[in-house]
């Protein structure tokens, strides 16, 4: 088991990877004078309760669960469970529970600790890590939520062996964005791991994860609230985004999504910032390798979106973007491996080209 650390100006803590990091969930909390538990009720009943002892609330994971009504309940269940500020929310299970424990942990008596074990990769590898939290509006995806960085991540990989063909595809979108802003060594790495991370070889899961976690962990120390440097990790997200509001929240997987959103990112800074049709042949080609969809009509054709992810749909998506000024998105784009352009005005008539 390795450990990653990420150190913020009045805070730090520790990313714990590897097999059996899950177990070490009693140690961290022994100090606290309370602790509760929100999990993914498939994650429990396949792998057990994080803490037998704890008050556990038991969901159903999604991004169904990511709204007004499901972050009070959660808070209801910290009240009832009487935690007080020395207290710790732990959140078990994939990204959705996640974000919504640590958006609860950060509106709770005005902050309380919380400790995320993520069990899904696109979890291990991006959500649990950095801090960001949120739930959805009908609006778009991530509108209403906090920064609240946690008080330790644990990211098992054991418990990746179980997650289904689709879960563990949406993951590897993740995971090729994170290796494309990490630059050429994470990403020939990933390139040459792909094989073994589609049979979930534990060695090879590990690595992959640990290496996503590093990546991520200097980006976030650099800016830990994304006031500059640190949106480079929206890479492919914007159009995603649009992709996830457009077909409706949970019909796509995020992780797929985003896999769209970096075939069409490479396109756009093919054609608008000079990178090299190698860059885009090499992002399709790991995305086709890891089974996910390198294109828009991919993407349509396997979910059964011809009309819900219109041209037009996608542009109404695009102008809700949270991260751009009002009507006007702003796009992540890949110049080259590690080299990452942020705040880029893509012109209409390239995006209506691209997301024809």
């Amino acid at each position: 088991m390795n450990s990653v650390s990420i150190s913020l100006e009045g805070h730090a803590y520790e990313v714990l990877v590897g097999a059996g990091a899950s177990a070490s969930a009693g140690d961290l909390t022994a100090g606290r004078d309370r602790v509760a538990v929100l999990a993914d009720q498939r994650v429990v009943a396949l792998h057990g309760p994080l803490l037998k002892a704890a008050p556990t609330l038991e969901v159903l994971a999604g991004e169904s669960l990511k709204t007004l009504e499901g972050l009070g309940r959660v808070l209801e269940f910290c009240a009832t469970s009487g935690l007080s500020r020395g207290s710790v929310l732990a959140a078990y299970g994939g990204g959705t529970v996640g974000d919504l424990g640590g958006l609860a942990a950060a509106l709770y008596k005005r902050g309380i600790a919380v400790l995320q074990v993520p069990t899904t990769l696109l979890a291990q590898v991006d959500a649990s890590v950095g801090g960001k939290t949120a739930i959805n509006l009908a609006s778009g995806k991530n509108l209403a939520g906090s920064f609240h960085h946690p008080a330790a991540v644990l990211c098992d990989t054991r418990l990746l062996e179980t997650l289904d063909d689709a879960e563990l595809r949406s993951g590897l979108g993740e995971v090729i964005k994170t290796a494309i802003i990490g630059g050429e060594e994470a990403l020939e790495l990933v390139e040459r791991r792909l094989d073994r991370l589609c049979q979930r070889d534990p060695a090879a899961l590990a690595e992959v994860v640990e290496v996503c976690v590093r990546v991520k962990a200097r980006i976030v120390a650099a800016d830990p609230e994304e006031r500059g440097s640190r949106r480079v990790l929206n890479l492919g997200h914007t159009f995603a985004h649009a992709i996830e509001l457009a077909a409706g929240f949970g019909r796509v997987p995020h992780g797929v999504a985003v896999a769209v959103g970096l075939s069409l990112a490479a396109r756009a800074a093919e054609r608008s910032s000079g990178a090299p049709a190698a860059l885009t042949a090499r992002t399709l080609r790991a995305l086709d390798r890891a089974g996910l969809p390198s294109s828009l009509a991919d993407l349509r054709e396997a979910y059964s979106l011809q009309g819900e992810l219109s041209p037009q749909a996608l542009l109404h998506g695009l102008r809700h973007d949270k991260k751009g000024v009002v009507g006007a998105p702003e796009f992540v784009l890949a110049r080259r491996e590690g080299d990452v352009i942020m705040g880029v005005h893509l012109d209409e008539n390239l995006l209506t080209d691209l997301l024809g």
